[in-house]
């Protein structure tokens, strides 16, 4: 348990950061959820527009530090090699 009031604060700023994180986690599995069920239908153009939507959303997970850099570029390279096979 916290007994300082810098530890207690921490501790106060780490809970914060969390309910942060874990929203931010939260939306970027959403946009990515998205253009996986539109890979699924099949359609091209939706598929597009879901990844387009998706990419500054990863993107913005790793400057936020939620993810790391290699792991979005891979699952955007990948997704992308998906949507591009549709044709």
């Amino acid at each position: 348990m916290a007994n300082t009031p810098q530890s207690k604060k921490r501790a106060r700023q780490s809970e914060t950061r969390f309910d942060i994180n874990k929203a931010r986690r939260s939306r970027i599995r959403t946009f990515l959820r998205k253009v996986e069920e539109a890979i699924a239908s099949g359609s091209r153009d939706a598929a597009m527009a879901a990844l387009k939507d998706a990419q500054p959303e990863l993107m913005r997970g790793v400057t936020k530090g939620v993810a790391h850099k290699n792991t979005v570029a891979r699952k955007v390279s990948r997704l992308n090699a998906r949507v591009k096979a549709l044709a």
